[in-house]
């Protein structure tokens, strides 16, 4: 495939696999459809306006070329504008929807950007606030029809032919080695690093996984989008899907996923383990409004699963009883996620390989992947070919990837996918990239020689009071594989033993209190409650067996609140903020070991 720029996708699908729907979302209750003609004159329409507006990509380097922000959910207009940026050698920087007032405000004025698109009147609020402190924007556009603003489509129709055939020649000249993006990470500490990411960067990890998965090309096929577009991961997925001529429907929101699989029937999406952890607990949560035999069953083929592994078989027995769930039970998982699911792609953090098991026993193929948006970002990924696959690894890494494993674990990485750098800031740049070598923080061991695990974050080690070493992040998906567990963070540093704070799944305990009929008031109430205080304490020394004594979790606070992006700790890619946590929780914390 000859490509070398984001861009070149537009071509690239005209030439091979025109559609009628490349791009579709539902607009006032109805699904649009946005083929590849469509897209491609409104974007070329799009990049005209801009040049009117007086952006550039300028002397094509990460200081010369303008700006241009984005703050929105995912929709056709994020992909127009993307495009439309890149097709000048301009730079798009995006950000977070939930990005508080204060990084937003840093994330504008670091970048100098020059104009921001925003989806609706909400996120338009969000801006308007911290305008007057960030002097180098020159006008807000937005999606949504709002009175008093300006909408997107004044920018279209400033186009007119001129500068239509002037777009032509500026796509010609914009070097692989120009900046796509500058994607500000919050990180789980500190303040936002603008990661520069370049076309050359990105394509070639697009390239790498289309043919490491693989991605064939699949005009039929088509994806449900709903991870944020600003989150890399996200991004390079949707040029895998453009470059093999996948369909890409975006959800309407978080809450309607459900609806939307059903409505769109797609081939596959890519998710967080977070919101695989949600689907199943909804899952189980249905199953535990049968009765009788149905229950049974249910149970039955869930406790099934949990044994399944892909790569040994079960035996004949097994292979049988799992064909009669499969028919009975995991059929109508599969129904409510379309029909049609071939893969699922999780990345971003853990995945509990309980949930692996169980999915893929279901006949819904979960891959989990790894790499941070440093790496552009995939480093590694199980495969869909036969034997390609290990649970509880990320997989092997992808072609054109180099990776090797420091002394102490830490895995690094070289090759084109790396990044330039930090946008402004050559001092961490060079702490980061060290001979070529991207180090990503994550502590790694080889699986076979072959497949990549992730132990741990280097920063995330902590040591107790004894001089110990404690990784808290397997001891973490270990408890989450209980029901009655929806969060946990380890804690422990510099102190006598291995504490949890833990945030229970309070459906599962209202169930489990209804059977028990112990009356459910409020959630701070029944934290506190002595029968559920015992039945926590049980389940703690139950996973404690799998340890090492020094990591066995002593004691444990119970929280009523589950842990959000909206309530601060959580990161916008679902991460757990440790300080905040650590901060927000010091008392429980303090009670723990007092």
């Amino acid at each position: 495939m000859h490509y070398s720029r984001l861009f070149d996708c537009l071509e690239h699908q005209l030439a091979h696999f025109p559609k009628e729907d490349m791009l579709v979302a539902k607009e006032q209750g109805v699904w649009k459809k946005y083929s590849t003609q469509d897209v491609a004159e409104i974007v070329n329409r799009f990049s005209a306006g801009l040049l009117q507006l007086g952006v550039s990509g300028n002397d094509f380097t990460p200081e010369g070329s303008d700006k241009i922000a984005i703050i929105s959910n995912n929709r056709p207009e994020w992909v127009f504008t993307d495009l439309a940026v890149q097709q000048i050698g301009a730079i798009l920087v995006p950000v977070y929807p939930t990005t508080n007032p204060l990084e937003l405000q840093f994330i504008l004025h670091d970048a100098t950007v020059k104009y921001i698109f925003v989806a609706n009147e909400e996120l338009l609020l969000k801006v308007n606030s911290i305008l007057e402190k960030v002097p180098s924007i020159k006008t807000v556009f937005t999606f949504d029809a709002i009175e008093g603003a300006t909408h997107w489509s004044t920018v279209t129709g400033l186009a007119d032919e001129t500068l239509l055939k002037q777009v032509n020649e500026i796509k010609k000249s914009v070097p692989d080695e120009q900046l796509a993006t500058i994607i500000y990470t919050s990180g789980t500490t500190g303040t936002p690093k603008g990661v520069m990411l370049t076309h050359k960067n990105i394509c070639s990890n697009v390239k790498f996984s289309k043919e490491s998965f693989p991605f064939n090309d699949a005009p039929e096929s088509k994806v449900l989008s709903f991870l944020p577009l600003n989150h890399i991961f996200e991004k390079t997925c949707t040029y895998i899907y453009l470059f093999s001529g996948i369909s890409i429907y975006y959800a309407e929101n978080l809450e309607t996923i459900g609806d939307n699989l059903k409505e769109v029937k797609p081939d596959g999406f890519t998710t967080v383990p977070r919101l695989l952890e949600k689907v199943f607990e909804k899952i189980m949560a249905k199953g535990a409004e049968l009765t009788g035999v149905k229950r049974k069953l249910f149970f039955w083929a869930v406790e099934l699963a949990e044994k399944y592994d892909n790569r040994i078989s079960g035996g004949l027995w097994y292979n049988i009883q799992l064909a009669i769930a499969n028919k009975l039970i995991f059929s109508k998982w599969r129904e409510a996620l379309g029909g049609n699911i071939s893969y699922i792609i999780t990345g971003g953090a853990a995945c509990q390989v309980k949930l692996l098991r169980i999915f893929n026993a279901a006949g819904v193929n979960v891959y989990e992947g790894y790499g941070p948006t440093e790496n552009s970002p995939v480093i590694s990924v199980n495969r869909q070919e036969k034997g390609g696959t290990k649970f509880g690894t990320v997989g092997p890494p992808v072609t054109g990837v180099n990776v090797k494993l420091a002394e102490d674990g830490e895995i690094l990485v070289s090759g084109p996918c790396v990044m330039k750098g930090y946008y402004k800031r050559p001092d961490l740049t060079a702490e980061t990239i060290v001979d070529g070598w991207l180090l990503t923080g994550d502590i790694g061991v080889w699986d076979e020689n072959k497949f990549l695990k992730i132990t741990d974050r280097k920063k995330e080690l902590f040591k107790t009071s004894g001089g110990k070493y404690v990784a808290p992040q397997p001891i973490e998906n270990k408890l989450k594989e209980s029901p009655f567990v929806e969060q946990v963070m380890i804690v422990g540093a510099e102190r006598k033993f291995v504490g949890a704070l833990i945030v229970p799944s309070f459906a599962t305990l209202a169930e489990w209190m209804r059977e028990k009929e112990i009356p459910f008031t409020t959630n701070e109430d029944v934290v506190n409650h002595p029968k559920v205080l015992e039945l926590y304490r049980g389940l703690v020394e139950s996973f404690n067996t799998y340890f090492n004594h020094v990591e066995q979790v002593k004691k444990f606070e119970l929280l009523p609140r589950e842990w959000t992006i909206e309530t601060g700790e959580m990161t916008p890619k679902m991460s757990l903020k440790r300080k905040v946590v650590m901060e927000k929780y010091k008392d429980a914390i303090e009670r723990i070991y007092t």
